[in-house]
């Protein structure tokens, strides 16, 4: 059967992928090899150095291709060298407009490095697309945007933003990493670039740092393909293997973190001594239509704020839970806790986190796919236990 007939839960198993040409392998070989030998000047197999191609990279790059619906995959040394290849693609004085609750170290990117060239960045909410026109003017060049957001998990309808990219002429760049594409597929949405921490969902281990864009234009990836082998930001061979075995059980991780994360959002909500919820399964959670319109299912994200908002208690709760684990990072097998003021968001100021809406005492979650009834018990523990 074609890759492209393939469903999803198929294709990250199969889709791009072909048994090694050498021997036939299954699992595609990590070639750990820094060069390759040639017959003669340019007269090579395909691979000449790993910075520009791998074997195992492009195997990859090819599965990641296939589960976005996409052309053509990019493969990173992280998330963050993703974005910064996407960047590149501007020139001094163009604009970027992107939502304002997204994660801080894409803000950390765009504020402390690319506007010292000249790139200008304006942030704004976006749930309201229409109040998206306004900001764009004769400079802007891309919009980018995170959907859910990080750490609010915001819905952003992105077939309607991507219509008034097109209108305008405009690249739009959508990060993925929340929702995966077995979620959602935003290039089929109308996206021209698709981002990924693949550290997060796409590994799901806790094992790899990566970053992945995927396009369906020939012309952008030749530009991203530039700049990927120009710069050199690109994954190694072990990195690459990592997480192509991660995709293969991408589908079935999904499911779980999806059933243990509902489990808990209505845990949550129902509490005494929670405040406020944040998960786009709620009827009542903004733009929840077009998340059940664009979405597959809510994902395994969700945030919350303790009754009270005090930042002290907030901290004795987090170190009080004894399954979810403190730590950066998101989207592995086991579940992690993490405060977003001192954290993920930590490079923001205070000011500008209250302006984002992310409050000192927001508290993010990343369910993993423990048994539910052990994490929710885990939960109330430290809520019961704390001070809030």
């Amino acid at each position: 059967m074609a890759a492209n007939k393939m469903r999803f839960n198929s294709k990250v198993i199969h889709g791009g992928q072909e048994p090694d040409k050498a021997y036939g392998a299954v699992m595609p070989p990590i070639y750990q090899t820094s060069t390759f030998a040639q017959t003669s000047p340019g007269n090579h197999r395909g691979f000449q150095y790993s910075r520009s191609a791998n074997p195992t990279r492009t195997a990859l790059e090819n599965a990641m291709a296939s589960i976005e619906n996409g052309n053509y995959g990019l493969a990173f040394a992280s998330g963050l060298a993703a974005i910064d290849a996407v960047l590149k693609l501007l020139n001094p004085g163009d604009e970027v407009i992107s939502t304002n609750d997204l994660y801080g170290g894409s803000y950390r990117l765009f504020k402390k490095v690319f506007e010292n060239y000249g790139i200008v960045f304006h942030f704004m909410d976006m749930e309201d697309v229409s109040l998206v026109q306004g900001q764009i003017n004769e400079r802007t060049k891309m919009i980018w945007l995170e959907t859910p957001t990080n750490p609010l998990m915001n819905i952003i309808d992105i077939e309607a933003v991507s219509q008034l990219a097109t209108a305008n002429g405009l690249l739009l760049a959508v990060d993925n990493t929340f929702a995966t594409p077995y979620l959602q597929k935003p290039l089929d949405l109308g996206a021209d670039i698709v981002m990924h921490s693949a550290t997060k969902y796409l590994g799901g281990h806790s094992d790899v740092v990566l970053g992945a864009l995927v396009v369906k234009d020939e012309i952008l990836a030749k530009r991203l393909y530039f700049i990927q082998n120009a710069s050199g930001a690109v994954s190694g061979p072990m990195d690459s293997f990592l997480v192509l075995r991660g995709i293969k059980t991408l589908h079935v991780r999904m499911q779980r973190h999806c059933e243990n994360a509902e489990a808990i959002a209505h845990f949550l909500r129902k509490h005494p001594k929670v405040d406020t919820v944040y998960w786009p399964g709620f009827k009542e959670h903004p733009n929840h239509d077009i998340a059940k319109k664009q979405m597959v299912n809510f994902g395994g994200m969700l945030s919350f704020v303790p009754k009270g908002s005090d930042y002290k208690a907030t901290l004795q709760f987090v170190e009080r839970l004894k399954i979810f684990t403190l730590a950066e990072s998101l989207g592995g097998v086991e579940s992690l806790v993490g405060h977003p003021a001192s954290m993920s968001h930590g490079s923001m100021s205070k000011q500008e986190r209250d302006e984002a809406g992310i409050e000192d005492a927001l508290i993010r979650l990343s369910v993993g796919i423990e048994d539910v009834d052990d994490l929710i018990e885990d939960l109330s523990q430290a809520l019961d236990e704390s001070l809030i």
